[in-house]
């Protein structure tokens, strides 16, 4: 018998017994629609908080500090062990990082600046939203940027305690800021010192600002309290201003002198894979140095999310359980009602194999059917269920979204219910297989 003879044979049986077909492809559209749902609402929690986590840094970049070990041994972040870092096996790139803390002054207003230091590639990467300008080191000069919540660091020295605190009508960009980067002699001028010497006032630094980040109240910013600044830039500038004295947050010899060079507070070791941040990040601890990364705790999350789906997903397995019983029982029912006809068809000659396939096909068919009913019904819950998360959030454009469909999900659902079905129909095509041919002719 032809593939296409089987096919016509099957489809037409089961359009034969409407009532029946229906509420048994019903019980298939209920469990596939149970699993997708489930599963999507696993995959939709795992994704936001893979895009949360993203959005305080990346997941294949491990930072290390510079600290005193336990045998008083300064481990200092310097040009050549970044270096060696870079000639390690899966690190693309290895990025310095200068931190410190300038008194900003406009007019009556003055307010500490968290300057934060690095090269100019690492800004592209850092995924700032520009709101005005430019991000730093395409000058030719020293420039400043600014995060969105800077001007809240500002207050009146000279006003009245209940203006102190006002935030101040500061442009940024245009306004002229002046800095002061030797801080302890600016709060130290006017006094005198052991050898009776009055303290002179330090110079300020006139620093334009090369750009401002896009001011959203209603999403929170890393970089909003910081003031960032081209690290290759800033050193030779802080050289010049401080030439033999100690840089603020520098590290001192025993005897209190200033070292030649120059160390960073932080270095960002970007990892190609975040497969490969353990292996990296070991490297560096064995060196002695304290390290930090994203994906030392996003692992233990994604495996907690895994368990959740496998929960979520063995729930909604329990329906299409239910859904491949009555799967069993129709084709069980129907080989019952069709024992004649299956008497015929032995026979006539035709081969056993056959009337299982036509058994099987019909099992499959009701899986199919049920299956890409039970796929349309899951779009639907899922759009339900993000529309209503969202209404609770706000409705803001970047509500999350729990649950989550993908391409991969649709097509192994479908394949499943097909497979759930062929399976339940197994038993049933196999007896009608070993049917005995006059038997089945002879029953009424």
């Amino acid at each position: 018998m032809k593939f296409l003879d089987l096919l016509r044979m099957s489809s037409g049986n089961l359009w034969k017994r409407k009532v029946r077909t229906i509420l048994t492809v019903l019980g298939v559209v209920i469990g596939v629609a149970s699993i997708v749902v489930m599963v999507s609402l696993g995959l939709g929690l795992s994704r936001s908080m893979m895009e949360q986590y993203e959005s305080y840094g990346s997941l294949t970049q491990i930072e290390v500090y510079s600290w005193s070990s336990e045998t008083g041994e300064d481990m200092h972040l310097d040009d050549a062990l970044i270096g060696e870092l870079e000639g390690l096996e899966h690190v693309e790139s290895v990025w310095p990082s200068l931190q410190m803390s300038v008194l900003a002054k406009y007019g009556g207003y003055e307010g500490y600046l968290q300057l934060y230091a690095m090269p100019k590639e690492a800004f592209a990467e850092m995924r700032i939203d520009v709101g005005e300008g430019r991000l730093p080191g395409q000058d030719k000069e020293l420039t400043f940027f600014y995060g969105n919540q800077v001007l809240q660091n500002f207050y009146n020295a000279k006003g009245s305690s209940g203006q102190m605190w006002e935030t101040p009508d500061i442009d940024l960009m245009r306004d002229p800021i002046f800095i002061i980067f030797d801080t302890s002699a600016y709060y130290a001028a006017g006094t005198t010192d052991e050898n009776g010497q009055t303290q002179p006032m330090p110079k300020k630094y006139l620093i334009p600002a090369c750009g401002v980040e896009a001011s959203n109240e209603e999403v929170w910013s890393q970089y909003g309290w910081q003031t960032q600044c081209d690290i290759d830039q800033l050193i030779p500038e802080l050289k010049k201003i401080f030439k033999n004295k100690v840089i603020p947050g520098q590290p001192t010899t025993k005897s209190g002198k200033p070292y030649k060079e120059i160390f960073y507070n932080t270095l960002y070791v970007n990892v190609d894979d975040m497969s490969h941040v353990a292996e990296v990040q070991t490297y560096l601890t064995n060196l002695g140095y304290q390290t930090y990364s994203q994906a030392e705790w996003v692992e233990a999350e994604q495996k907690t999310m895994g368990m959740i789906q496998l929960v979520l997903g063995g729930i909604g397995a329990v329906s299409l359980f239910v859904a491949a019983i009555g799967i069993t029982n129709t084709m069980m029912m129907s080989i019952y009602e069709r024992t004649k006809e299956i008497g015929v068809m032995k026979v006539l000659g035709c081969d056993l194999r056959n009337i299982r396939t036509l058994f099987l096909m019909e099992a499959g068919f009701i899986g199919l059917i049920g299956g890409f009913i039970g796929l349309i019904l899951s779009f639907i819950i899922s759009g339900v269920i993000n529309k209503v998360a969202q209404a609770a959030q706000g409705g803001q454009e970047y509500a999350v979204s729990i649950s989550y469909i993908p391409f991969w999900l649709v097509i192994l659902a479908l394949a499943f219910a097909v497979l759930v079905g062929m399976i339940a129909g197994f038993f049933p095509a196999r007896r009608a297989m070993r049917l005995s041919p006059l038997a089945a002719i002879r029953n009424e």
